[in-house]
């Protein structure tokens, strides 16, 4: 752009400056639909976080379904089923009241397993772990199991270090001690004590992310938390395994004959009933589903060995269980 300087004819006239005025430019009007603005920007992600969280909330939703059906193919357990799913209306309705800045019960979810081996106890702490996770209760949702000689140490400092050590593998999920009424056998002096000294506090320091489950016969469970007057309101959910019915051991037996790609003949289911009535009335802890699963692996391989003296099996007699190969022998 040329400056120009006039002079006038009197010298003593200051200068004029003159500079050439801005050529004219048309205004442009830019679609709307072009612009790129913060505002059009913020409107399209939020539109797009808004679908990724509703599908993120409708996997989860499918997630939660998948668990708790699996739970009802579950045999019996008709009460713990219950407990369950109670549970999970508590904590999704804690949440939608969080949501709505309304009061929420806290959530301590801390569990007592009362029942007798092989009632189902180990299994449920796994799913209620992943239910959790699904839920949004436990970040990971796995579960670390663990009994007395994982967390008691042989020296003074040795059992609140081992026991921190499970704490810190359970972190996100659950840590399931089983026999849990041993570590106040030893009374006082034992290192017992001090274990459960470092979970009390262990539950205080982790409260939002770890679920601790006791589990145990019902009652040495029951003289457990009499021992230490300050257990029993940690664990508010308590859960009795009861022992199954003859129906539901036979119901057992027969899905895991069926996992396997076995069958039951009509004379072979009668004398496993047969069997089974005559273990309940003889062992303490018969009614488990640990028991059953020792018969049937029994069977099968009794069945293996009548079929091995034939030269040639047919896929039939692969399949069939017959009486003669149910036996208590040994058991």
């Amino acid at each position: 752009m040329t400056i120009r300087i006039k002079f006038g004819p009197d010298n003593q006239i200051p200068p004029v400056i003159q500079t050439p005025k801005p050529p004219k430019t048309q205004d442009t009007h830019t679609p709307a639909s072009d612009l790129t603005g913060i505002g059009r920007a913020r409107k399209t992600n939020s539109s797009a976080l808004d679908k990724d969280k509703d599908k993120e909330k409708d996997k989860d939703k499918n997630r939660v379904l998948e668990i708790l059906d699996e739970l009802d193919s579950y045999i019996g357990l008709e009460l713990v089923k219950r407990l369950i799913r109670d549970l999970q209306a508590f904590v999704e309705i804690q949440k939608r009241r969080t949501q709505e800045k309304l009061v929420a019960e806290p959530l301590v979810l801390h569990m007592i397993f009362k029942g007798n081996p092989g009632t189902g106890k180990t299994t449920v702490a796994r799913l209620v772990g992943r239910l959790f996770k699904e839920m949004g209760v436990l970040q990971k949702g796995h579960i670390i199991e663990c009994e007395r000689a994982d967390l008691v140490g042989e020296y003074i400092g040795h059992t609140a270090q081992k026991t921190r050590e499970q704490v810190k593998k359970a972190l996100g999920g659950v840590l399931f001690i089983d026999e849990a009424y041993s570590l106040a056998r030893g009374g006082e002096k034992d290192f017992g004590k001090e274990a459960i000294d470092a979970l009390v506090k262990a539950m205080e320091d982790n409260k939002d992310n770890l679920v601790l489950i006791l589990a145990g016969y019902s009652q040495e469970m029951d003289w457990f938390l009499q021992t230490n007057p300050g257990l029993r309101s940690r664990f508010p959910i308590h859960i009795d395994f009861p022992d199954y019915t003859i129906e539901e051991l036979l119901a057992i037996a027969k899905s895991m004959l069926k996992t396997r790609q076995y069958t039951l003949t009509t004379e072979a289911e009668d004398t496993l009933r047969y069997h089974l009535q005559c273990l309940l009335s003889s062992h303490r802890y018969a009614g488990n589903a640990r028991l059953v699963r020792n018969l049937v692996e029994k069977t099968v391989r009794k069945q293996a060995v009548r079929l091995f003296q034939k030269s040639s099996s047919s896929r039939d007699e692969l399949i069939q269980i017959l009486p003669e190969d149910i036996t208590l022998e040994n058991l």
